[in-house]
């Protein structure tokens, strides 16, 4: 599970995220939804310690990422957004190097990179350098990365950003597997049917600050839109005419 308390975060005088708090439930896929500069990001930075938030709290597992960061990041598999790859390792390597900065080793960690290889069908390129990887491909990679130490929590930023229709409807897939052996799915999107057939909460932030959360279902309700992009807009609508 993931728990954000009152969570503030500023640049100088920007505001990146000013009162934010939400929890996501464990074996459920939770999206986080807002325009740019929302503060989408800078929340997944904080809860994956790349980030020290200026006040609140977030704790994944009951581990407060900032009191005990290495703690958090043994929870956590991470797909940043535009998530690299070192050119010069092949796919394998690349998620053994990681498998090793876990502290994974021999045949525990050899037979987590076969399994991964197997289930994002890596085997064609799985054993050469990623150097021209398409991007679909180095999404897989980066997504077998995150997940070689079989973390509980899984921060996904836009994952499907720049994929081709296969590849997203394979990324899908892939997520709903991960809700279905147990784990916590915390991902931002701008893709509203994507958020809407995976997600069973929707977290909508607005400059900084939770504008609404709920189940898709109860947020059109609630909203009175006919469909989760309809929602969002009149969420924003709201939250414009409270400034």
């Amino acid at each position: 599970m993931i728990e954000v308390e009152n969570l503030g975060k500023s640049f100088g005088e920007v505001a990146a995220v000013q009162d934010v708090s939400f929890k996501a439930g464990t074996g459920r896929i939770t999206g986080l939804l807002g325009p740019n500069g929302a503060g989408k990001s800078t929340t997944l930075r904080i809860l994956y310690t790349v980030l020290r938030p200026d006040r609140g709290r977030a704790l994944v597992d009951g581990i407060d990422v900032v009191r005990d960061p290495l703690g958090a990041r043994r929870r956590i598999g991470v797909l940043t957004h535009s998530a690299g790859s070192y050119r010069q390792l092949t796919a394998r390597e690349n998620i053994r190097f990681f498998g090793r900065l876990h502290g994974m080793g021999g045949p525990t960690l050899e037979r987590r990179i076969d399994e991964l290889v197997s289930k994002l069908e890596m085997a064609p390129f799985a054993d050469r350098r990623t150097a021209g990887f398409s991007q679909g491909q180095k999404i897989k990679v980066a997504l077998a990365r995150a997940l070689v130490h079989s973390p509980a929590i899984v921060l996904l930023d836009e994952p499907t950003n720049g994929l081709d229709v296969m590849a997203t409807r394979a990324l899908r897939e892939l997520i709903r597997e991960l809700r279905a052996e147990g784990h916590c799915v915390l991902f931002s999107s701008h893709v509203m049917q994507e958020v809407a057939a995976l997600c069973d909460e929707v977290v909508i932030i607005d400059r900084g600050r939770v504008a609404a959360s709920g189940t898709p279902a109860a947020l059109q309700d609630r909203f009175g839109g006919t469909s989760l992009e309809e929602t969002f807009v009149q969420v924003l609508g709201d939250q414009e005419g409270l400034a």
